[in-house]
């Protein structure tokens, strides 16, 4: 199994951005993260989200705990998935 881990790219499977995907930023506790889409490339903003709502990829990008939107974007394009990042999964 993928880990959960901050940087990973994870698609969202519940609520109204189930198939987008996000990025995790910080882990809160055992079931929930922080993550963001950042909302300028997938249209997700950034929000606590529970584990059992998220399916992990196998890419995963370079971020610090807690970083910003910009730092998040900035990783996304340096790590070449932008294009991977707006593809919707259609559930």
């Amino acid at each position: 199994m993928t880990a959960i881990q901050i940087g990973r790219i994870v698609v969202k499977t519940n609520g109204r951005e189930a198939g987008k995907k996000a990025v995790i930023v910080d882990l809160i506790n055992p079931n929930y993260v922080l993550i963001t889409g950042p909302k300028t490339i997938t249209s997700v903003r950034r929000r606590k989200c529970n584990i059992g709502h998220l399916e992990p990829t196998d890419k995963v990008v370079s971020i610090k705990r807690d970083a910003t939107d910009e730092e998040v974007a900035a990783a996304i394009d340096a790590g070449k998935v932008k294009k991977y990042m707006e593809e919707v999964i259609v559930p």
